[in-house]
């Protein structure tokens, strides 16, 4: 007996049943006992086709959503590092205003001066008001180590531990954020007073 040599396409898995013929798109054709079975297999083709688009709705809304969140913080907070930049120059006018003594100011030259630097200061001031970044002055107000720096304690100040006696340079905030924290001098405690934690 000669033993028959099989060809490629004529092999079964190893379940024993033949593989179905694939179409010209190479999707393999699935024959189906009853009207019923093709029913349910394309109801259930329909549910997963349905829940991948409504998958790719919700993807495209989030990065939509995304979108709009990130172009909105671009144009509220866009100017931080500019505007922290221009702070150093808002100090520069506050020192020189306050280096010259009040009996100096009597001379008309550097009344003249001091007019002009002082007009100059405010126009910064305003100008970066107009983008969201407000100067603020906690002097007298109770220290708050989220808005605040202890540069220095005070002993003997009269007032409660923790309260802030001077402010030493001002903080800044941009729109709703801390753009700088107000370096501050703060009240320290007496030796039987419980100890406000100044600590940033």
């Amino acid at each position: 007996m000669f033993a028959m040599q099989a060809n490629a396409e004529d092999e079964l898995p190893e379940d024993g049943n033949a593989i179905p013929p694939a179409n010209d798109a190479g999707e393999v054709e699935t024959e189906f006992a009853s009207p019923a079975e093709q029913i349910a297999a394309l109801q259930a083709e329909v549910t997963v086709q349905k829940d991948r688009a409504l998958r790719a709705l919700a993807e495209a809304e989030n990065t939509r959503r995304r979108a709009v969140r990130e172009r909105e913080e671009a144009t509220r907070y866009g100017v931080s590092e500019f505007a922290r930049e221009m702070l150093n120059v808002a100090d520069n006018f506050t020192m020189a205003l306050n280096a010259v003594p009040p009996e100096a100011r009597a001379d008309p030259s550097i009344e003249t001066v001091m007019a002009g630097i002082d007009m100059t200061a405010r126009q910064l001031q305003q100008a970066l008001e107009r983008f969201g970044v407000r100067q603020f002055n906690p002097e007298g107000g109770q220290f708050d180590a989220n808005v605040h720096e202890v540069f220095m304690e005070m002993e003997n100040t009269g007032k409660p531990p923790g309260t802030i006696t001077n402010v030493i340079q001002a903080g800044y905030t941009i729109q709703d954020r801390l753009l700088r924290p107000a370096r501050v001098a703060v009240a320290k405690g007496e030796a039987n007073t419980p100890k406000v934690d100044t600590k940033v």
